[in-house]
């Protein structure tokens, strides 16, 4: 898409109904014009209130929608393109509660709808791998009471973070939910997430000596007072992670603890492109493969 569309009054206008949300679609879609899946033909026409193309030639029917996030989706598109904007385009995000009120929709409904645009988020981030100086540590969130040792705490989740150092600020961050934090979580975690033979700054906890085994590790023992001077990008990143879960979510736990995670690190790490999130999530979706969800016990 073109045009940069950076307040909601301008995205609002510029998709007010669902012939113009169909032919955003379209364009992303087929750039180069329609294109008939089955025969190849580039001719066809558009059964407006179908969301259907039907070829010229062999009369196949191609839905717009259809292999894309909004895939069999009975929702007017107005809704989705509505709801992406406010998911890309708020730092705080938005509550399935508070997109109830807004598009008029169930619970349950923008519920299932975040979690796609989360879902889609979190393949997004996975394409990409952290280099340079990094620095890695390990966080607790959720859960109501205090650890029994110094690390961990009983009922919260543990998550391995990673986080750029480039020239004295943040750079692009990665983060993953893990049942404990162990030789093996680590390992599989730095994997995916780092490029070979980068330099990692950790404190000393032992499971983290595994990074050694691809990458310049240097750890050092770090007393809680002075942890900031050490991994300062990584602490900031954690901290503004349990404030947005809380002041958006009011605190979160069970299964879906990674979808919130990848929606904050797709929002954080294009955050020096704020205005085009919006759009490029709207691509996303288009580009992304349906989403099929578990029945979801809770926000």
């Amino acid at each position: 898409m073109q045009a940069k569309i950076t307040s909601f009054w301008d995205w609002q206008k510029h998709f007010a109904d669902e012939k113009s949300c169909l032919q955003a679609i379209i364009k992303l879609r087929w750039p180069e014009g329609f294109c008939c899946p089955r025969c190849g033909h580039q001719k066809g026409w558009l059964l407006q209130t179908r969301h259907v193309y039907e070829c010229a030639v062999c009369h196949h029917h191609t839905s717009v929608t259809a292999g894309t996030l909004f895939h069999n989706t009975k929702l007017p598109l107005v809704k989705w393109f509505w709801s992406l904007y406010w998911v890309s385009s708020d730092k705080g995000s938005i509550s399935a509660l508070r997109l109830t009120k807004l598009i008029g929709v169930s619970w349950l409904t923008a519920q299932r709808m975040l979690r796609k645009l989360r879902t889609a988020m979190g393949d997004q981030n996975n394409l990409y791998q952290l280099s340079g100086i990094i620095e890695f540590d390990d966080a607790f969130i959720g859960g109501k009471r205090a650890g029994k040792r110094g690390r961990g705490a009983a009922g919260k989740t543990a998550i391995l973070v990673a986080c750029e150092h480039n020239d004295g600020k943040p750079g692009f961050v990665a983060m993953k939910v893990v049942g404990q934090v162990t030789h093996e979580s680590v390992r599989a975690f730095a994997q995916q997430t780092l490029a070979p033979g980068q330099t990692l700054h950790t404190d000393a906890l032992a499971a983290l000596n595994v990074l050694a085994e691809e990458h310049h590790h240097i750890a050092r023992v770090t007393p809680p007072e002075m942890a900031s001077e050490w991994l300062p990008w990584v602490h900031v990143v954690i901290s503004n992670l349990k404030s947005y879960l809380l002041g958006t979510y009011h605190g979160v736990s069970g299964h879906y603890v990674q979808e919130y995670l990848d929606e904050f690190c797709y929002r954080l790490n294009r955050r020096f492109w704020e205005n085009q999130i919006p759009n490029r999530l709207l691509t996303l979706c288009v580009a992304h493969k349906p989403v099929f969800l578990q029945p979801a016990t809770c926000s």
